[in-house]
C-alpha cells in the first residue's frame, strides 16, 4: 500500500547540548569539520549499524583527541577510580570526577570520560543506580551509555524506565541504546519507539531495531494509530514513523533463531 509521505517534523532536541552524546556513539564525528556531517547522506535504518564503540575504542578516541591537560587529569581520574573502586561513604572520589568531566575534558568528549570512569571504578548496578539518581542529567546519560559495557543482566532495567518517561532527548537517545535492546520487553520497546517518534528523537539513535521491528505487526499497528492521530489533528507525520513502518514489514527471523522481541508483558 502507498502512503504519503510528509515532512518530517522538527526535532526538539538542542542539536549543541545533544553533540557529546552523538560523538559517543561515533567517536570519529568529534574530529570532523562541520561542513562533513552536513555533505554526508543520511544513513538509511535498514542499513548495518556502526557497532558500540568499545571502551578500548573510546580511550583511545580521547587520547587521541584531547589537548594534553585534559588527557593527563583523564589518566589522573582513571587510576584514582580504579584504586578505589565502588562506593565508599556519602560521595566516592571518582563521583567527584564525574561531576568534573565536562570542565575538563569538555563536551564533546564528556560522555567518553564518564564512561571510562565508571569503567574504572568497576560500577556496579548500585553505584551506577547512585550516580543515577543522585547525578545531572549529563552524569546520568552517561550512566545510561555505560550501562551496555558494566552489566551484563538486567537489574539496571529501572534506570532505562526512568529515563524513557522523561522528555529530555539527550536521556532518550541514551536509553534506547545497546543495554535497551537487550533487556526491554517488547511492550515497552514499542513505546520507547514511540517515545522517540513523539519527542523528535531520530529513529537511528534506537539500537537494533531493524531486527526488533521485523514482522512486529502490533508495533506496526501502533504506528499506524499515531499517524491517524496526526493526521487527523492536522499536523505532520515525522518521515521516521514511515521508516520504522517500513520495517515492520520486512521478514521475520527464521524459527530457531534467536528472536529479540521475548515475550509481551
Amino acid at each position: 500500500m502507498t502512503r504519503p509521505r510528509a515532512t518530517p517534523t522538527a526535532r526538539t532536541e538542542n542539536t549543541e547540548s545533544s553533540q557529546d552524546t552523538r560523538n559517543l556513539k561515533d567517536p570519529d564525528r568529534a574530529a570532523q569539520r562541520p561542513g562533513d556531517a552536513r555533505t554526508r547522506a543520511h544513513r538509511s535504518t535498514r542499513d548495518t549499524a556502526a557497532p558500540t564503540p568499545s571502551l578500548t575504542d573510546l580511550r583511545h578516541h580521547l587520547t587521541t583527541h584531547l589537548d594534553p591537560p585534559a588527557r593527563a587529569w583523564l589518566d589522573h581520574a582513571l587510576d584514582e577510580a580504579a584504586a578505589h573502586p565502588g562506593l565508599h561513604g556519602p560521595i566516592s572520589v571518582w563521583e567527584l570526577r564525574l561531576a568534573e568531566a565536562g570542565r575538563r575534558c569538555g563536551p564533546a568528549y564528556a560522555d567518553a570520560a564518564r564512561v571510562l570512569i565508571l569503567d574504572a571504578a568497576r560500577a556496579g548496578a548500585d553505584a551506577l543506580t547512585r550516580v543515577y539518581f543522585q547525578g545531572t542529567a549529563d552524569e546520568r546519560r552517561a550512566v545510561l551509555h555505560a550501562l551496555p559495557h558494566l552489566l551484563s543482566g538486567p537489574g539496571a532495567l529501572p534506570l532505562v524506565e526512568d529515563a524513557l518517561r522523561t522528555n529530555d532527548t539527550r536521556l532518550l537517545s541514551a536509553a534506547v541504546g545497546p543495554y535497551a535492546a537487550r533487556h526491554l520487553t517488547v511492550h515497552a520497546w514499542r513505546h520507547a519507539v514511540l517515545k522517540c517518534l513523539f519527542t523528535g528523537v531520530p529513529v537511528d539513535d534506537v539500537a537494533d531495531l531493524p531486527r526488533r521491528a521485523a514482522g512486529d505487526g502490533e508495533l506496526a499497528r501502533m504506528l499506524g494509530d499515531y499517524a491517524a492521530e496526526r493526521t487527523a489533528a492536522g499536523r505532520t507525520v515525522p518521515e521516521d514513523l514511515y521508516r520504522v513502518l517500513d520495517l515492520t514489514e520486512s521478514v521475520t527471523p527464521a524459527p530457531g533463531t534467536d528472536h529479540p522481541h521475548g515475550k509481551e508483558s
